[in-house]
């Protein structure tokens, strides 16, 4: 049997900032993969603030995950659409791009999506 693991997002080993400063993704590593909380300021879009480094038409992470705050709006290459907030957990395909809706800080943990996100290509 495995012992236990104890790692803080609070002390990531990892730290992505966002174009412009909208926002970071702090990582943990795990032995199954990563886990990470991004902090999404309001204004930060997907295609605006993370694109333009990973050089993708569009957000190729699945992403599995929890919204802690905030409200973030995600909208498929096909057109389907969700507003997910605080709260909720969540399920995504890649192909999308997504955006903080209203004025508060959108944060989420997620447990699929983040080993690659933000990095750049």
């Amino acid at each position: 049997m495995a012992g236990m693991i104890r790692k803080s997002l609070d002390e990531p080993e990892e730290t992505r900032s966002f174009e412009d400063g909208k926002g970071k993704l702090d990582l943990v590593d795990l032995q199954n993969g990563g886990v990470g909380r991004a902090v999404f300021e309001p204004g930060w879009q997907w295609s605006r603030h993370v694109k333009p480094p990973v050089k993708t038409d569009s957000c190729e992470a699945a992403h599995t995950g929890y919204v802690v705050s905030g409200r973030l709006k995600v909208v498929m290459n096909d057109g389907q659409e969700t507003e997910f907030a605080a709260g909720d957990y969540m399920a995504v395909p890649p192909g999308h791009d997504a955006w903080v809706v209203g004025d508060e800080h959108c944060v989420m943990l997620d447990w699929q999506g983040f080993a690659d996100y933000a990095r750049n290509k």
